[in-house]
C-alpha cells in the first residue's frame, strides 16, 4: 500500500484549510474571467459579499469549461495562445447563463466550480466524526492517510480479523474511507484486504456506503453573492455522519471480510495457461492502463513468479506502491478488488491469452 502523510500532519492540514477556505453561491452573471498574456486565468466575483479576484486551479478550469460546454482542449488553447478570445467566450456565456454556481475557494484560488445543488460533506467534519470510531477498532493501525488535490483517504487495518489465504500468507481486515470536496467522487466507505507479506492493499468492489454530494437547490432571495456558512447544513451532516459508524463496523466485520477473502483465495486456483505478457496486455486494454503501468504490472508478476490469477491480482496491487500519484495508486488497489469479482469467462480471456 502506498504511504501517505502522518495522521498528525493530516489533522494540521485540515485545520489550516478550514481557516482559509471559503464557499460562495454566485449567479453566473456575476462571474467574469480575466486572462493575462502569460495564460494566468483569474475569476472575478462581482458582489458586495464575498466578492474578489481568485486564481483558478486546473480542475476548476476543467469544470468551468464543462459547465459552459467549451471543449477543454480548445479552452486551454485559447488560454495559452489567445487569452482575450478565451475571456470573450467565457464571459459571453456566463452573462447569458441563468444558473447559480457554487464556487469553492482555498488559499485565494477557485478550486471547484459546482452546481448550487452540490452538498458539502467536508473532510474536516468527516474526520472529526469518524476518527473516534476508527480509533476504537481493536488494534487499529492507520496504514495510509492522504489528502490530495481532489480527495482525502483514510486507510485503517485491524489485526482482530484475519484470514490465511495460503500457509504463511495472511491478510487482515481493513477499511477505506474516501471523500472529495471538489466534485471528484462520492463519500465512500469500503472494505480493505491488507496482505502482510508485501503490504498490498486491495479495496473491495462492493462498497458498503456511497453518498453523493447532491442536495436541494439552494434558494436565495436576491441576485447577489452569498457566502455559504458552515452551520447551514451542520445539523443535517451530523445526522449523516452518525450513520457512518454502523457502516464502518459492518465493513470490518468478520462476515464481510471473510466473504471478500474467500473470493481472493479462489483466484489461486485459476492458472495463467497462456502467455503472461498477453494476459497483462488484455488487462491493460480492459482497464485502460498506460504503457508504463502495463510494464510495471508485468514486472511484478514475473518477479513474484506466481502465474495464477492470484499472482496477477497481487502484481496489480503491489504495483500501486510504485505509482507516484496517490489517487492513481488507490485506483490500482480498487482494480484488485474488481479483479476478484470477475466471472469465469472474463478470467479465461486473460489467463488463456496467447
Amino acid at each position: 500500500m502506498k504511504s501517505g502523510r502522518t495522521l498528525v500532519n493530516l489533522a494540521q492540514e485540515l485545520d489550516r484549510q478550514l481557516r482559509t477556505k471559503r464557499d460562495l453561491v454566485v449567479p453566473s452573471s456575476l462571474l467574469q474571467c480575466r486572462t493575462d498574456e502569460g495564460g494566468n486565468l483569474k475569476v472575478i466575483v462581482d458582489g458586495h459579499q464575498g466578492g474578489g479576484e481568485y486564481g483558478v486551479t486546473e480542475l476548476a478550469r476543467r469544470q468551468l469549461a464543462d459547465k459552459l460546454k467549451i471543449p477543454y482542449a480548445y479552452f486551454e488553447r485559447m488560454r495559452l495562445d489567445q487569452p482575450s478570445l478565451l475571456d470573450r467566450n467565457v464571459n459571453t456565456w456566463l452573462e447569458h447563463d441563468a444558473d447559480r454556481r457554487m464556487i469553492r475557494t482555498l488559499d485565494g484560488e477557485v478550486r471547484a466550480v459546482l452546481s448550487d445543488r452540490y452538498r458539502r460533506l467536508d473532510n474536516y467534519d468527516l474526520t472529526e466524526s469518524v476518527l473516534p470510531i476508527l480509533q476504537r477498532l481493536d488494534g487499529a493501525r492507520f496504514e495510509s492517510v492522504e489528502l490530495t488535490d481532489t480527495k482525502m483517504y483514510l486507510k485503517v487495518v485491524t489485526p482482530r480479523v484475519a484470514f490465511e489465504i495460503a500457509p504463511g500468507d495472511i491478510v487482515q481486515a481493513g477499511i477505506v474511507i474516501s471523500n472529495s470536496e471538489v466534485g471528484c467522487g462520492t463519500l465512500s466507505v469500503q472494505p480493505l484486504v491488507y496482505r502482510l507479506v508485501c503490504r498490498n492493499g486491495l479495496i473491495a468492489a462492493d462498497s458498503s456506503l456511497r453518498k453523493t454530494h447532491v442536495g436541494r437547490t439552494l434558494a436565495f432571495d436576491d441576485d447577489n453573492v452569498t457566502t455559504f456558512k458552515d452551520d447551514t447544513v451542520a445539523a443535517d451532516d451530523k445526522a449523516f455522519f452518525m450513520k457512518v459508524r454502523d457502516v464502518v463496523e459492518a465493513a470490518v466485520s468478520e462476515a464481510t471480510f471473510r466473504q471478500v477473502a474467500l473470493k481472493l483465495q479462489k483466484t489461486r486456483d485459476i492458472r495463467l495457461t497462456g502467455d503472461p505478457v498477453q494476459a497483462v496486455e488484455v488487462l491493460a486494454s480492459r482497464y485502460t492502463l498506460n504503457d508504463s503501468e502495463r510494464s510495471g504490472v508485468l514486472r511484478h508478476l514475473i518477479q513474484e513468479g506466481d502465474l495464477s490469477a492470484y499472482g496477477l491480482v497481487n502484481a496489480v496491487t503491489h504495483f500501486s506502491q510504485d505509482v507516484e500519484d496517490y489517487d492513481r495508486a488507490t485506483e490500482f488497489e480498487a482494480l484488485g478488488g474488481k479483479l476478484i469479482e470477475l466471472p469465469a469467462g472474463d478470467w479465461r480471456k486473460m489467463t488463456e491469452a496467447l
